[in-house]
């Protein structure tokens, strides 16, 4: 009985050693600070596509990471990583089935062609509704962007009228897009029809557009050509048809959140001064439209010198296990996983394996794109996706979320990283066969 006690007693001490430079370092005001500015209305919901929009959020992670006294990313003069993506978007949308006009309402253009002119060759697919479904939005979007990322085919995507109320909203991602090289169109139609003939004409507009991912440095002191990659992305979907007089999508979860503890994370790495490997801090831009800033920022540097990458996103509520708990994206991918929690040993904090392996979570964020070159590249996240009803609506307001949740992932990321950032702990490589 003796021994036990002192064996809990030891292990108590030990616990709170072990987390007072965190809870010192990593404070629940500095988070709220944080949050509240990235998700304010006057962000304009921080669309990616509209440059006026974003610009302040972007000014705002650029003064952070210099207060904080960060380095830039070799190559560059200030914290902004800047690259030009063209647009397109329809000037003109016709179309017919069965000899009748489809309403311009119903329907949703997505392709990356100036102009169109078919009335043969595409395939026709379906979108069907389920009166198990417990979150018509999210299926609708999730069914929406399958055809669009991994469907070669040209098609019209009938869409059940079932989804009426949440047809509009694939214009906000599909109808003004980047250009991604993708050869085929889609034209999503909201109705039942049984497709004998059809003839769509469109045409669209291309325009040039500046985006900027946010970067910054902590060069390691033994080790500075091995990167570990602290992510989050700092967009999100911008204004959108008012719902109850608000039409601002603040995106406070989805990631001012993410954003929130990357920033955090920068501050208490520079304060230990303990980093033996080279340490890079980025907020991303247009992961939302196709995550096209993780993309860019992969093209310049040479993934072979990134350890591992540590995505954040959507950690302002707690998780279906409750508090102290997240969930890792590609658990099984990879050693990345074991380490976070060899790291929490003595604390009540534990990461687990991601519990939505139909939402294809892995590939849904930045850390898909280094993934597919090998990193050890995870999601981190607490969100109950399946159920979330404020994901990507007007209503992701920082009145959604849980401060101390955020906090205590944000303690728990910085305290599961140490041996990967000290140099002792290397996660196996990513097969790159298995990402698709």
């Amino acid at each position: 009985m003796k021994k036990i006690t002192v064996s809990m007693l030891f292990l108590a001490m030990a616990t709170v050693a072990f987390s007072q430079p965190v809870q010192k370092l990593i404070k629940e005001e500095s988070v709220t600070r944080i949050i509240k500015t990235l998700a304010a209305d006057d962000m304009m919901g921080r669309s990616a596509n509209r440059p006026e929009h974003i610009e302040k959020a972007t000014a705002f992670i650029e003064k952070e990471f210099k207060n904080i006294g960060l380095h830039h990313l070799s190559g560059l003069t200030t914290y902004r990583q800047e690259f030009k993506k063209e647009m397109i978007a329809p000037l003109s949308v016709d179309a017919t089935i069965n000899g009748t006009a489809v309403d311009k309402e119903n329907m949703v253009l997505a392709s990356e062609s100036p102009m169109i002119n078919l009335n043969k060759g595409l395939a026709i697919k379906t979108i069907p509704y389920d009166s198990s479904i417990t979150n018509k939005r999210q299926y609708l979007l999730t069914k929406a962007f399958g055809f669009i990322r991994t469907d070669t085919t040209s098609s019209i995507i009938l869409v059940a009228p079932e989804f009426a109320a949440e047809f509009k909203e694939l214009n906000n991602y599909f109808g003004k897009r980047f250009i991604s090289g993708r050869k085929s169109t889609k034209l999503f139609v909201l109705g039942n029809y049984t497709v004998q003939s059809y003839a769509v004409q469109a045409t669209q507009k291309l325009e040039t557009i500046i985006m900027n991912n946010v970067v910054a440095v902590l060069p390691g002191k033994t080790k500075p050509d091995e990167f570990v990659v602290f992510s989050c992305h700092y967009d999100h979907i911008g204004i959108e048809t008012p719902v109850a007089g608000d039409s601002i999508s603040n995106g406070a979860d989805d990631d001012a959140s993410g954003t929130t503890a990357v920033i955090e994370l920068a501050r208490y790495f520079k304060k230990t001064k303990n980093n033996q490997r080279t340490l890079i801090f980025v907020a991303f831009t247009a992961e939302e439209i196709g995550g096209f800033g993780s993309k860019y920022f992969s093209e310049q540097l040479n993934p072979d010198k990134v350890v591992a990458m540590f995505n954040i996103e959507m950690i302002g509520k707690p998780s279906k296990w409750g508090q102290n708990f997240a969930f890792i994206t590609g658990y099984e991918r990879s050693d990345f996983g074991d380490i976070l929690q060899k790291n929490l040993k003595g604390t009540q904090f534990e990461f687990r394996p991601d519990p939505y392996p139909t939402q294809n979570l892995f590939y849904r964020s930045d850390n898909a794109t280094l993934a597919r070159l090998g990193v050890p590249a995870h999601t981190i996240s607490t969100d109950e996706i399946d159920i979330d009803k404020f994901y990507h609506t007007v209503d992701d307001e920082v009145e959604t979320l849980d401060m101390k949740n955020i906090t205590s992932t944000i303690r728990a990321i910085a305290l599961s990283s140490k041996s990967i950032v000290n140099g002792t702990d290397t996660p196996k490589r990513i097969d790159k066969a298995t990402v698709r």
